[in-house]
């Protein structure tokens, strides 16, 4: 279990550090926030390919899924992990708990900010 920690904590730290450094890196010429739209749709593919290699040629072992997946997907956008869960629970048939985590998830989400800065004020 440490090393899984210690995995997660490893490849959670680089996946953070890339993702602040497409941040800084991005020019901010408009409202939209690119950066983070681009690193989400990196996340997404990358999460993806990793899955589909581990499904298909046992090509990454625990340590490297949790790692790579768990560690550097998540630490680089949670939106990837959400993605791949929606896709889950499509394959597996579960159409509700698809529209419900996904609206909720979206719902809720803006709610909690903007409740959070509320509290602030």
């Amino acid at each position: 279990m440490i090393k899984q920690i210690l995995l997660v904590g490893l490849g959670g730290g680089i996946g953070s550090i890339l993702r602040f450094l497409a941040s800084q890196l991005t020019i901010k010429t408009s409202s939209f926030p690119i950066a983070t739209f681009t690193v989400n749709l990196l996340g997404c593919l990358l999460i993806g390919i990793l899955i589909g290699l581990s499904l298909k040629n046992q090509w990454l072992d625990a340590n490297m899924r949790v790692l790579l997946i768990t560690g550097f997907c998540g630490g680089f956008t949670t939106f990837s992990t959400f993605s791949l869960e929606n896709v889950q629970m499509y394959q597996a048939g579960n159409y509700t708990g698809l529209i419900f985590y996904t609206l909720a998830s979206v719902i809720i989400g803006f709610a909690a900010v903007w409740m959070g800065l509320s509290f602030t004020k």
